[in-house]
């Protein structure tokens, strides 16, 4: 029989560095449907639906989702009651990104330092266990709607344990035979990795929140593109991206620059309730081309490219690994930097809403974001943005 329970904040010993992240737990999505939205993500993006906590588990305030694609865990999580904040948020900002969390040696510690760093509590330290192990965590704000969680895990829920197909923890079960996942395992989209997640928020926000990461969790400053870097004819935005550390997860913090026309980040705090949130997960794949090509096979949604682009990048990127028709028929972006190449590609929106999409990447030595790609980006986003009226 589980529990949960709350944590007195003094009960753990603390380790010498609470905010040393070991990875990136999970990745807490609030859904409108989460058994619906589970095989979304399962068909189009190839992840395995692999447990689930509802009902039949003894879970009676939601329904959530484990979905696995090589270190990539995806909690996609429904209130059950109208007074639960997974339905009271979907209400107000639709589908999307609540919680990125991070597995730490103890969560007590690394929440406490957070709050000593500066952070507001989202949700003090609680804990769930049974006979076979115990999973703490607490919670801190960040921009707008979106938590850090820190989760520390024992027993058999530790996160190696959790990587083999152990159990996510209490009151979760795995999920019997699904078609889908057969079909998956047997034509696998190579996704194994969250390379980075994107931050909107509001205009002249942006270095507030670089200190705050730099300050609260000890990033540090990596990239700095401004609306020099990042503009078209009507549109600009400016960007800092902040690093975690160890190669874990970067998290770009964008916010809007005055332009002719509507940024894309102004556009999703437009349709966001007016409130920060996350614009983009990106998914490393080590093979863009079948990756790609399987994900548009199964029907992924992703901006267009005109064929001008592809006049001129090779001038600029140089040789590559890949087979250079192949990119194009794909429609991939190149970049290149010092230190190598990368290919990228960018879904339309997950949902109705203009908010929430993917950005699928392939690092061949490249740790930058695409510069020299951003204003064939930028053209296409607002190719899409006057469609839907918002440019």
């Amino acid at each position: 029989m589980s529990q949960t329970s709350p944590v007195p904040a003094n009960s753990i010993q603390h380790s010498k560095d609470p905010l040393r992240f070991i990875d990136v737990d999970h990745v807490h999505f609030y859904v409108g449907n989460a058994k619906q939205a589970a095989f979304f993500y399962a068909f189009c993006f190839g992840f395995e639906i692999e447990q689930v906590s509802d009902l039949t588990t003894g879970s009676r305030e939601s329904a959530s989702y484990l979905l696995t694609q090589g270190n990539i865990r995806l909690l996609l999580t429904s209130g059950l009651h109208a007074e639960h904040p997974a339905s009271q948020e979907v209400a107000h900002f639709g589908d999307g990104i609540k919680d990125v969390a991070f597995t730490v040696d103890d969560a007590v510690a690394a929440y406490e330092q957070a709050l000593a760093n500066g952070a507001q509590s989202a949700y003090e330290p609680r804990e769930v266990s049974d006979e076979h192990g115990t999973v703490l965590s607490a919670g801190i704000k960040t921009f707008g709607r979106v938590v850090h969680s820190f989760v520390s895990r024992t027993g058999d829920y530790t996160l190696d344990r959790v990587k083999h197909f152990g159990l996510f923890g209490p009151r979760f079960k795995k999920m019997g035979q699904l078609g889908v996942n057969d079909y998956n395992r047997a034509n696998p989209c190579g996704l194994f990795y969250v390379d980075h997640c994107v931050g909107n928020v509001e205009m002249g926000q942006m270095d507030n929140w670089v200190n705050w990461y730099s300050d609260v969790l000890q990033f540090k400053l990596f990239k700095h593109f401004d609306d020099q870097d990042i503009s078209t004819e009507y549109s600009a935005l400016m960007s800092k991206v902040l690093d975690s550390g160890r190669e874990l997860i970067k998290i770009p913090i964008n916010e809007p620059a005055e332009g002719l026309r509507k940024s894309q980040i102004q556009e999703y705090l437009d349709w966001h309730d007016h409130t920060p949130g996350i614009q983009h997960l990106a998914l490393l794949t080590s093979d863009a081309i079948d990756s790609v090509a399987q994900l548009r096979h199964r029907g992924v949604d992703f901006l267009s490219i005109p064929d001008t682009y592809y006049d001129r990048v090779w001038d600029r990127v140089g040789e590559i690994r890949e087979d250079t028709d192949k990119v194009r028929e794909l429609r991939l972006l190149a970049d290149r930097d010092d230190q190598g190449y990368l290919l990228q590609i960018f879904t339309k929106p997950l949902q109705d809403r203009p908010t929430l999409f993917f950005e699928i990447i392939c690092r061949r030595g490249s740790q930058s974001f695409g510069k020299g790609n951003f204003k064939a980006l930028f053209e296409s986003l607002e190719i899409e943005q006057e469609r839907r009226g918002n440019l």
